[in-house]
């Protein structure tokens, strides 16, 4: 028995072409920043994984392996914190995206301290990299977790529903 996957909704491209057009270009300034692409994709696939997103865990796990990342560091994204695999830079990385979508009824999320030692490790622009980056996924979290796209497509190709006239 075969079941289809099939994503909720239809491409929300189709919707909204303006979305394809900022996303590009967010992902394009992205590309350009000094932050290694690496790191900005390690900090994502952790994101995915907190939210819970099959879809972005997917892709970006196949993104990581795209840029020649090694098996235990795209495991060890989980268990970060003990494990041997990551620079301090890239620890902070971690650490903010799990700042950022880990709920804290204590305070803020993301602490003074936790922005200082980040600070030592990147400058205003790579901070702001790291925030677009994590900001750029928020945008998308609730596409993947509601629409349910179809994990493992490429962009543009992981919907299995075509807009119908209502």
């Amino acid at each position: 028995m075969s079941h289809e996957i099939e994503s909720r909704l239809p491409d929300l491209t189709q919707q909204f072409p303006e979305l394809a057009a900022l996303s590009g270009a967010v992902h394009g300034a992205l590309r350009k920043s000094r932050v290694p692409q690496t790191t900005l994709t390690l900090m994502m696939l952790r994101a995915g994984q907190i939210v819970g997103s099959t879809y972005h865990t997917v892709q970006l796990t196949a993104r990581l392996r795209k840029l020649e990342e090694t098996e235990e560091r795209i495991i060890a994204v989980a268990t970060w914190r003990d494990a041997p695999y990551f620079t301090d830079a890239e620890r902070v990385a971690l650490e903010l995206a799990e700042a950022v979508f880990t709920h804290n009824p204590g305070g803020e999320r993301v602490s003074d301290e936790l922005f200082a030692r980040a600070a030592v490790h990147y400058d205003d622009e790579e901070l702001w990299t790291l925030t677009v980056a994590l900001g750029h996924f928020s945008l998308f979290v609730p596409v993947a977790l509601i629409g349910k796209p179809i994990p493992g497509r490429p962009p543009g190709k992981n919907y299995s529903r075509t807009l119908t006239a209502r």
